[in-house]
C-alpha cells in the first residue's frame, strides 16, 4: 500500500516522505540490513522530485536509520546501530 503525500499540507513534502519511510522501517516492512528502493523508484512511486527524495534520505541518514554502502545502495541500519 502506497501512503500518500499531501503537497498542500503544512509539513514539507520531504518530511512527509521521510516519515513514510521511517514507518515502513519501524514496522519491518523494510527490514534491517535490506536496501531501500532506489531514488528513482521512490520518486516515481510517491510522485515527488528526485531532490525531495534526496532530502528525505538525508533526514533518515542523519537520524541513523540508513547507511550508504558504496556501490550497493542505501540500507536500513539494525536498531542497535541507530542513533538514539
Amino acid at each position: 500500500m502506497v501512503m500518500l503525500i499531501d503537497s498542500a499540507a503544512d509539513v514539507p513534502v520531504y518530511q512527509q516522505l521521510a516519515a513514510i519511510l521511517r514507518e515502513k522501517i519501524d514496522s519491518g516492512e523494510i527490514p534491517p540490513r535490506r536496501a531501500i528502493p532506489s531514488k528513482r523508484v521512490l520518486s516515481e512511486e510517491y510522485r515527488v522530485s528526485p531532490g525531495t527524495v534526496e532530502r528525505a534520505i538525508q533526514t533518515l541518514r542523519a537520524d541513523g536509520y540508513l547507511k550508504t554502502v558504496m556501490g550497493r545502495g542505501l540500507f536500513v541500519r539494525p536498531i542497535e546501530e541507530r542513533r538514539s
